[in-house]
């Protein structure tokens, strides 16, 4: 826009001051630009492109091939285009990084009339997540570098990576007694289907309790006494706030968590029982952002923040899959689990007090902690006093930690493990997670 105003302006004096080869010289620079102008749109307007992916859900280790197909419909030949793939740049920098690239995502091609070409590689997943990759940056231009055009080209295409699941040893699985499942030390909630034994009549007992049986044969009311219920199956109450996991441990830390709640929720699930997982975590799939997929743009950083998914979300409400059975219980919380992401927004404790309406009294809270300051603890005593049958996983690899943290919650009367390490995970059920 500027190079045009001063050649206008220039034209302008050229000719009140009569110059006739400044005339002519703007004349020919103004042709070219507008030229220019009307050729970078032109190429950049017929430009078609198509993107395939060969999976959208992957495991740890496994490649995705991309292949994005570029055509030019129109009837000029474009002498250069500029093609670039977007993946996340997070994930390639990180420290060890999440994904790999094999093959090339950006080029330089000239296409004539009709002609079409490809970009062809490969992505490996080295870390479970929510990875978007695409959509494809258009770039061309004038042959003078006075026109550049930028667009967004093809919809991106998600990948879901699940995490690992590793196999719990310690406890048999013809038992039927898996994590979770423990007789409640006090009578909180009885099996009306299993009666224990009879007793005296108290004031206040329900009409359905009366023995009439016994009542008949002693002349005296009496009731039954039912066995108190097991508690079956778990619920994983995951803390991912960003407080509790430091940048030095990071990403092992977290994704130790995600695999310990991946396998609880595996074995769970493989006894027959019901399973559920609530987190404090941000969805990844919050964060798409899919706006100005067609759009052309002036420069080419504003084109690049537009095909990246956003950086942050303002979540403020809990990640919660329901405590059930069911065959699809378990992909519903892996797929959670891989989309899972570190988050400022609520405490343990505040997710505590927002999900305990959610917590069902017959299963097991299984609590996985990167630390445990002393409202962490605090919450956890009260479900404890509540009713629920609680146990805490401790993610931690310092002694001087973990003895504090155990203090704080065996003082709450709650049953402490300590994972350190992915063999840890598959031997903290070496022993019944939960005392009875």
């Amino acid at each position: 826009m500027r190079w045009l105003l001063g050649a206008t302006l220039l034209l302008i004096l050229g000719i009140v001051l009569q110059l006739g080869l400044l005339v002519y010289a703007m004349y020919v620079l103004l042709g070219v630009m507008l030229l220019s102008r009307y050729l970078s749109r032109e190429w950049i307007d017929t430009l078609r492109a198509e993107r395939d992916c060969s999976r959208l859900t992957a495991e740890i280790g496994q490649k995705v091939a991309i292949i994005v197909n570029i055509t030019n419909q129109g009837k000029l030949p474009i002498p250069w285009l500029l093609l670039e793939d977007a993946v996340p740049r997070q994930a390639l920098v990180q420290r060890p990084p999440r994904i790999s690239l094999d093959g090339k995502r950006m080029g330089i091609l000239q296409l004539g009339p009709g002609s079409q070409k490809s970009l062809l590689y490969q992505v490996t997943f080295h870390m479970r997540g929510y990875y978007q990759l695409g959509p494809l940056l258009l770039e061309t231009g004038d042959l003078f570098g006075l026109h550049r055009r930028f667009r967004v080209a093809t919809k991106p295409h998600y990948v879901l990576v699940f995490p690992k699941v590793l196999p719990l040893q310690g406890y048999d699985l013809a038992s039927r007694r898996p994590i979770g499942e423990v007789r409640l030390s006090h009578r909180l909630f009885e099996d009306p289907t299993r009666i224990s034994g009879i007793r005296q009549y108290i004031q206040g007992d329900a009409l359905n309790r009366i023995h009439w049986r016994a009542t008949a044969r002693t002349g005296s009311l009496h009731c039954k006494v039912y066995e108190p219920s097991c508690i079956a199956g778990a619920t994983v109450l995951l803390d991912f706030h960003q407080a509790g996991y430091s940048e030095r441990a990071e990403p092992l830390r977290s994704e130790l968590a995600v695999t310990a709640a991946a396998s609880l929720a595996n074995a769970v699930y493989q006894m027959g029982q019901q399973i559920g997982l609530i987190t404090n975590a941000r969805d990844a799939a919050e964060r798409i952002r899919e706006e100005g997929a067609q759009h052309d743009f002036r420069t080419r950083s504003l084109a690049l923040d537009t095909v990246e998914m956003q950086g942050r979300s303002e979540r403020l409400r809990p990640v919660m899959v329901e405590t059930r059975r069911g065959p699809e219980q378990l992909i519903r919380i892996l797929e959670t689990l891989a989309r899972a992401e570190l988050t400022d927004g609520l405490t343990f404790a505040q997710l505590v007090v927002e999900a305990t309406s959610r917590l069902p009294r017959d299963a097991t809270v299984i609590a996985l902690l990167p630390h445990v300051p002393p409202e962490t603890a605090i919450a956890l005593g009260s479900l404890r006093r509540r009713g629920y049958a609680v146990t805490v996983l401790l993610l931690m690899y310092e002694d001087e930690d973990f003895a504090e943290a155990m203090g704080r919650l065996i003082a709450e009367g709650l049953d402490v493990r300590r994972i350190e390490s992915e063999a840890a995970i598959a031997e903290v059920c070496s022993a019944r997670l939960v005392q009875t």
